[in-house]
């Protein structure tokens, strides 16, 4: 019997493959890294994560004794500092929907809440283990009657310039929630408060913080870090 097919297997063949290295000749432009090889690569590594993605499995949720300690669980920003809610925040949920919305916190916990206790994984290949309490995405969708046509979801920070797009699939997966809690209590503005976005299924910085727009769209757009030449589906 053969062995099972893994992405990093399924890589390496197609790495050693004669089509694939006649492709070197492209070049990796470090100014241009959706084109060349590294553009090929990525489009061949994101079609077989798609096609291993399944919209109904879900990651393992963990016990309270695997929560990293306090103070632990890493924080990031692309400021200088970690930004604070503008006067009046509300989440605002449009694009191809029949009822766009405009959610303050209070509306937010007034919905069925979800706790996702699962390990966050990190491309800088840490990884650490929060209690995430908030609201399905799949629920907003469902408020805000997303047209059919709907392929992709964009998500957008009041971090100045942080967005991040993903595939319709993962963001209605049931462990892609708006966080507003953190291991019991309040998120806190490290870690992007007062909602973020949090899911067992990308790698972490695909889970956009602070955010204040969530768009549903037929056309995908790109991302703060995938316009930079990170994976743009980047699944766990």
């Amino acid at each position: 019997m053969s062995p099972p097919t893994t992405r990093r297997g399924f890589l390496g063949r197609a790495l050693s493959s004669g089509g694939l290295l006649a492709l070197g000749g492209l070049g990796c432009d470090s100014r241009r890294p959706k084109e060349g090889f590294l553009g090929v690569m990525e489009r061949t590594n994101e079609g077989f994560q798609q096609a291993l993605f399944d919209p109904e499995r879900l990651a393992p949720e963990l016990p309270e004794s695997a929560l990293t300690p306090p103070g632990k669980y890493p924080a990031y920003r692309i400021g200088r500092d970690f930004p604070a809610a503008p006067a009046g925040w509300a989440l605002r949920v449009g694009g191809l929907v029949q009822r766009p919305l405009v959610l303050t916190a209070a509306d937010l916990q007034r919905l069925p809440r979800t706790r996702v206790r699962v390990r966050h994984h990190c491309v800088e290949g840490w990884s650490a283990v929060a209690a995430w309490d908030g609201v399905r995405l799949s629920e907003l969708a469902r408020l805000a009657g997303i047209d059919p046509r709907v392929r992709y979801v964009e998500f957008r920070s009041f971090e100045r310039g942080y967005f991040s797009s993903w595939d319709r699939e993962s963001a209605l997966h049931p462990q892609t929630i708006l966080a507003y809690g953190m291991n019991g209590s309040p998120l806190d503005r490290r870690y992007g408060a007062p909602l973020r976005l949090y899911s067992a299924v990308k790698l972490g910085y695909k889970m956009v913080k602070w955010i204040s727009e969530v768009t549903f769209l037929p056309v995908r757009t790109g991302g703060y870090w995938e316009d930079q030449g990170y994976e743009w589906f980047a699944g766990v």
